[in-house]
């Protein structure tokens, strides 16, 4: 548990333990590798090259194989430099096969499904020693995962008590445990890619992420991007994908993608890059990322409102410049540039924008991430509330005769003509009112008291 070093000075690359030795040749060869302009795009090409495009989904997951710069402050404050993704989409789309090969690729790759892992098989389990009789603490996935990528699939399937250890996981990177009075604090500094299937099945793009995916919002805030891949029916992307796919059975594989790297050439180059570049923030990349935060925050005034839209939150600045520093270690560069930060931007909007827009209003919401329902909503529901309540004062005497719901929702809708509402919608508002003590609910009656 002390030997922090020890995992340190032990290959960081899992299996791959002569790769760790990287000769003076293999180094000019992936020196020169990195010198070419179009590094970034062959190395996406090079991810999983049977999969038919999804290229920003491969950037992603290509800046999590990099990784950042973890940060440790004289103060004792850790910022961790692992990147999590995760994937969330309609069945068919290629996910559990992208898992499969950043699990072959990655260092130290784990592989996972949710339905299988308990709590303890993710974190730690008390065992008793067959010879001495003591009780030792046998580490699981997580805790074997440290400094590579745990990888896991069937995510919304999991039991609610595997899924409550990912947090301290997931932020805090270490696994806390107490068990027949071992008190251990184990390292898990994993970066978590996991993949979920909406509830339902397939995506409804009316719903929000939250009611598809039944997650806990304070586990999806954890997530640096979350990527919703879906399935639509289109004739001429349908005709490609199936020609590439049909081509993969026939032709040569190899035949069908140029320029692309092998295997092992891309392990030792993510193997070098890891373990050798720690690229620092430039002047010019500091101002830019403070700059478009500040311009991402500004998205959420809207013109003629005094309420305003959390549109990022510090997670998503400390996600950009984790995903700067993997941008720059992609290129063996020893220093963030503006680019890794304008392409870091690109990328967190590309999956904010999928994941966390708010379709009444059509601009990003962290609130729907955050909280589970957006900010135009809950306004909706308080104003349906301020609503209620006025009209029950002018029309209802206190003490009076009660009045039907299905009456009170004709007046309201009278008086807006503009908004739409629901019997759902005005129930949930008599039952705040009812809560406050103002009306009391008998049946589908409301009596004022």
């Amino acid at each position: 548990m002390l030997a922090e070093e020890q995992t340190e000075v032990e290959n960081s690359l899992g299996g791959n333990s002569d790769e760790i030795l990287f000769d003076e040749k293999k180094v000019e060869q992936l020196k020169e590798l990195a010198k070419q302009p179009d590094i970034y795009d062959r190395l996406t090409r090079s991810l999983a090259p049977n999969i038919w495009e999804l290229d920003d989904v491969k950037k992603g997951l290509l800046c999590q194989l990099f990784g950042g710069n973890a940060l440790k402050l004289p103060s004792g404050a850790r910022f961790r430099g692992d990147i999590n993704i995760l994937l969330v989409g309609d069945p068919g789309t290629s996910k559990s096969q992208l898992l499969q090969y950043i699990h072959k690729l990655a260092p130290r790759g784990i592989y996972t499904s949710g339905r299988g892992s308990s709590a303890v098989g993710l974190t730690a389990y008390v065992a008793k020693d067959p010879e001495t009789g003591e009780t030792v603490l046998e580490s699981g996935a997580l805790v074997l995962s440290d400094r590579g990528i745990c990888c896991i699939d069937e995510f919304d399937k999991m039991s609610d008590s595997a899924r409550s250890m990912l947090h301290e996981v997931m932020e805090q990177q270490t696994v806390s445990i107490a068990k027949a009075g071992i008190i251990a604090s184990l390292n898990a500094r994993t970066s978590v890619l996991a993949c979920a299937n909406p509830s339902g099945s397939r995506y409804n793009p009316r719903l929000s992420v939250i009611d598809n995916i039944h997650l806990p919002p304070t586990l999806l805030s954890r997530f640096d991007l979350i990527y919703l891949i879906l399935d639509k029916a289109d004739e001429q992307t349908d005709r490609r994908l199936a020609k590439h796919i049909v081509a993969l059975h026939f032709e040569n594989p190899e035949t069908v993608q140029q320029d692309v790297l092998d295997l092992a050439t891309l392990t030792a180059y993510v193997g070098f890059a890891r373990k050798h570049i720690h690229p620092q923030l430039s002047d010019e990349a500091a101002e830019e990322l403070t700059r478009g935060y500040v311009e991402l925050r500004r998205r959420g005034n809207f013109p003629g409102s005094s309420k305003k839209v959390i549109t990022a939150t510090p997670r998503q600045i400390e996600s950009l410049i984790r995903l700067s520093e993997a941008l720059a270690r992609i290129r063996f560069s020893e220093s963030v540039e503006k680019h890794d930060v304008m392409e870091a931007f690109r990328l967190l909007e590309v999956a904010m924008q999928q994941s966390a827009t708010d379709h009444s209003t059509g601009t990003i919401d962290m609130d729907l991430i955050n909280t589970g329902i957006s900010a135009s909503e809950r306004m909706r529901r308080e104003n349906l509330v301020s609503s209620a309540r006025n009209l029950i004062m002018e029309k209802m005497q206190l003490g009076g005769p009660s009045m039907r719901l299905l009456e009170l929702l004709e007046e309201l809708k009278k008086q807006s003509s503009g908004s739409e509402i629901h019997v759902n919608d005005l129930r949930n508002a008599i039952a705040t009112l009812a809560s406050e003590g103002f009306v009391a609910v008998h049946g589908d009656g409301v009596k004022r008291v």
